[in-house]
Protein backbone atom coordinates (compact mmCIF):
# COMPACT_ATOMS: atom_id res chain seq x y z
CA UNK A 1 0.00 0.00 0.00
CA UNK A 2 1.09 3.47 -0.40
CA UNK A 3 1.52 6.05 1.57
CA UNK A 4 1.20 9.70 0.87
CA UNK A 5 2.18 12.61 2.30
CA UNK A 6 0.02 16.38 2.87
CA UNK A 7 2.37 19.08 3.77
CA UNK A 8 5.60 17.14 4.28
CA UNK A 9 8.40 19.39 6.01
CA UNK A 10 11.64 18.42 7.83
CA UNK A 11 10.36 17.23 11.11
CA UNK A 12 6.74 15.98 10.09
CA UNK A 13 4.02 15.67 8.16
CA UNK A 14 0.78 17.86 8.05
CA UNK A 15 -1.50 14.53 7.39
CA UNK A 16 -0.19 10.92 6.26
CA UNK A 17 -2.43 8.81 4.32
CA UNK A 18 -2.55 5.55 4.50
CA UNK A 19 -4.90 3.04 2.66
CA UNK A 20 -7.69 4.26 3.35
CA UNK A 21 -7.34 5.94 6.77
CA UNK A 22 -5.92 9.65 6.96
CA UNK A 23 -3.49 10.48 10.33
CA UNK A 24 -3.22 14.34 10.85
CA UNK A 25 -0.51 15.83 13.06
CA UNK A 26 -1.81 17.87 16.23
CA UNK A 27 -2.82 21.58 14.77
CA UNK A 28 -2.64 24.32 16.48
CA UNK A 29 -4.09 27.95 16.37
CA UNK A 30 -2.46 29.88 13.20
CA UNK A 31 -4.72 33.16 12.77
CA UNK A 32 -5.55 32.93 16.51
CA UNK A 33 -2.12 32.50 18.12
CA UNK A 34 -2.56 33.80 21.76
CA UNK A 35 -6.47 33.98 21.65
CA UNK A 36 -9.39 32.56 24.05
CA UNK A 37 -9.66 29.24 23.95
CA UNK A 38 -12.91 29.32 21.58
CA UNK A 39 -11.08 31.33 19.08
CA UNK A 40 -8.23 28.91 18.67
CA UNK A 41 -10.39 26.04 18.81
CA UNK A 42 -12.46 27.21 15.65
CA UNK A 43 -8.75 27.85 13.98
CA UNK A 44 -7.97 24.95 14.62
CA UNK A 45 -11.28 23.07 13.90
CA UNK A 46 -11.11 24.93 10.02
CA UNK A 47 -7.62 23.96 9.23
CA UNK A 48 -8.72 20.18 10.27
CA UNK A 49 -11.52 20.75 7.55
CA UNK A 50 -9.46 21.85 5.64
CA UNK A 51 -6.55 19.18 5.59
CA UNK A 52 -9.24 16.11 5.48
CA UNK A 53 -10.71 17.90 2.44
CA UNK A 54 -7.02 17.81 0.70
CA UNK A 55 -6.88 14.32 1.57
CA UNK A 56 -10.19 13.49 0.15
CA UNK A 57 -12.05 13.20 3.22
CA UNK A 58 -14.68 15.11 5.77
CA UNK A 59 -15.17 15.59 9.22
CA UNK A 60 -18.13 12.51 9.01
CA UNK A 61 -15.21 10.01 8.40
CA UNK A 62 -13.52 10.93 11.88
CA UNK A 63 -12.57 7.93 13.79
CA UNK A 64 -10.75 9.22 16.46
CA UNK A 65 -9.52 12.60 17.73
CA UNK A 66 -7.50 13.08 20.70
CA UNK A 67 -7.31 17.02 22.17
CA UNK A 68 -4.94 18.96 24.52
CA UNK A 69 -5.87 21.68 26.40
CA UNK A 70 -3.23 23.50 28.98
CA UNK A 71 -6.03 24.31 31.58
CA UNK A 72 -8.59 21.71 31.74
CA UNK A 73 -10.53 24.34 33.19
CA UNK A 74 -11.77 25.65 29.81
CA UNK A 75 -12.91 22.03 28.49
CA UNK A 76 -16.19 23.48 28.27
CA UNK A 77 -15.26 27.03 26.25
CA UNK A 78 -13.41 24.01 23.85
CA UNK A 79 -16.85 22.01 23.71
CA UNK A 80 -18.94 25.15 22.78
CA UNK A 81 -16.87 24.83 19.52
CA UNK A 82 -16.76 21.41 19.05
CA UNK A 83 -20.08 20.16 19.47
CA UNK A 84 -21.38 22.90 17.16
CA UNK A 85 -18.76 21.55 14.59
CA UNK A 86 -18.52 17.65 15.03
CA UNK A 87 -20.95 16.36 12.50
CA UNK A 88 -24.04 14.87 14.31
CA UNK A 89 -24.42 10.83 14.27
CA UNK A 90 -20.43 10.99 13.28
CA UNK A 91 -18.69 11.93 16.46
CA UNK A 92 -15.25 9.85 16.76
CA UNK A 93 -13.71 8.50 19.78
CA UNK A 94 -12.04 11.38 21.79
CA UNK A 95 -10.00 12.03 24.64
CA UNK A 96 -8.80 14.81 26.11
CA UNK A 97 -5.96 15.65 28.13
CA UNK A 98 -4.61 18.45 30.56
CA UNK A 99 -0.89 19.33 28.86
CA UNK A 100 2.11 21.91 28.08
CA UNK A 101 1.39 22.49 24.83
CA UNK A 102 5.03 23.73 22.55
CA UNK A 103 4.77 27.25 23.24
CA UNK A 104 2.77 29.57 25.70
CA UNK A 105 0.36 31.44 23.28
CA UNK A 106 -0.89 27.76 22.37
CA UNK A 107 -3.88 26.88 24.25
CA UNK A 108 -5.15 24.03 22.28
CA UNK A 109 -3.96 21.37 20.19
CA UNK A 110 -6.44 18.68 18.01
CA UNK A 111 -4.86 15.66 16.06
CA UNK A 112 -7.69 13.39 14.45
CA UNK A 113 -7.21 9.81 12.24
CA UNK A 114 -10.49 10.01 9.64
CA UNK A 115 -11.48 6.84 7.07
CA UNK A 116 -11.03 7.82 3.21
Amino acid sequence: MSITRIGCGPRMSKAVIHGHTVYLAGQVASTTKGGSVHDQTADILAQIDAILAEAGTDKTKLLSATIWLTDMGTFGEMNAVWDTWVAAGCTPARATVEAKLAAAEYKVEIAVIAAR
